[in-house]
């Protein structure tokens, strides 16, 4: 896999990512280092690991057994400390724990930081950049809404480089003043939870249809069978998305990391995706985006 995009601070982010957070790994780092270096062995040298999931060691772990230097992987973590005070102690146990510095950090959720005390947090973040103990990390922001966003940047000397979300076409309506303000900004989109409509959805929705279309005409011309899932993730990087997986199925890891062997949407099909899309509100990680931000009047199915 070797698409990348380009980040605000210059750098070069790999698209597509793995993520081992999810499928029961909190805390578990078999799987975590197991399916890692599947992941890396699959061509995937991007991994997403937070404070939260208790597998940044084992993120450290799979890079050894997968036997890739640290410098070809890009490693993002993300910070959980909600507590002022010891934010630097907090960042010098992740660094601790990864075995070197991240390529990005985070702030998990907009409720990390104590209420009202967003744009501090953000300084000292900051701070720990030009002081050295971040020096070259990126910093960005996860699950941030309109005026989560706006608190950082009000105050920001370094503008966070991405906003990581549950992004799929089922949130477009709702997600759009974030994606304003991204846009305004150069806060690249980074998603989570993009195959939601295929995996969660109880039917598919108005989506469904024109996915398997699209699939159908992509396995016609490649000779090859192209998924639906295959037709989501080539949408989202064609949208200058970051795309993050948590497949722990190797199939499917190696078929994400040929995602550029296939050939791209036409504009057509990706405005169809997009009107598809925004005709349903479904959001499958309903408690981090929806608190004083409302959802749109838009029904979950038709």
């Amino acid at each position: 896999m070797s698409r990348t995009i380009k980040l605000s601070d210059g750098k070069s982010i790999p698209a597509i990512g793995w993520g081992n957070g999810t499928g029961g790994l909190f805390g578990n780092h078999d799987p975590a280092i197991t399916s890692g270096v599947q992941a890396l062995k699959a061509g995937i040298y991007h991994i997403d690991t937070a404070e939260i999931y208790k597998t940044e060691q084992a993120t450290y772990e799979a890079l050894k057994q997968a036997g890739v230097k640290r410098e070809d992987v890009w490693i993002t973590t993300k910070n959980l400390s909600p507590d002022m005070e010891v934010v630097r102690s907090n960042v010098q146990e992740r660094i601790k724990l990864l075995g070197s510095k991240p390529d990005l950090l985070l702030i998990h959720f907009p409720t990390v930081p104590q209420a009202g005390t967003t744009s501090q947090f953000w300084t000292i973040l900051e701070d720990l950049v030009y002081d050295g103990t971040l020096e070259g990390v990126s910093l960005g922001v996860s699950n941030f809404r309109p005026q989560d966003l706006e608190a950082v940047l009000k105050v920001a000397r370094i503008k966070p480089v991405v906003n990581q979300l549950e992004y799929h076409p089922y949130v477009l309506e709702h997600l759009q003043p974030v994606l304003d303000i991204g846009e305004k900004h150069n806060i690249i989109t980074e998603s989570y939870g993009l195959l939601t409509p295929i995996l969660r959805h109880p039917t598919g929705g108005p989506l469904k249809p024109v996915l398997e279309k699209i699939a159908k005409r992509l396995s016609s011309e490649t000779g090859k069978e192209v998924d639906t899932a295959s037709v989501l993730t080539l949408w989202a990087l064609q949208k200058n998305v970051i795309v993050v997986t948590s497949s722990r199925n190797p199939d499917n890891l190696k078929k994400i990391s040929e995602i550029d062997s296939l050939p791209q949407l036409s504009k057509e099909e990706l405005n169809e995706i997009e009107e598809a899309g925004r005709k349903v509100h479904f959001r499958h990680y309903k408690v981090h985006m929806s608190k004083d931000f409302p959802n749109p009047n838009l029904p979950e199915d038709i």
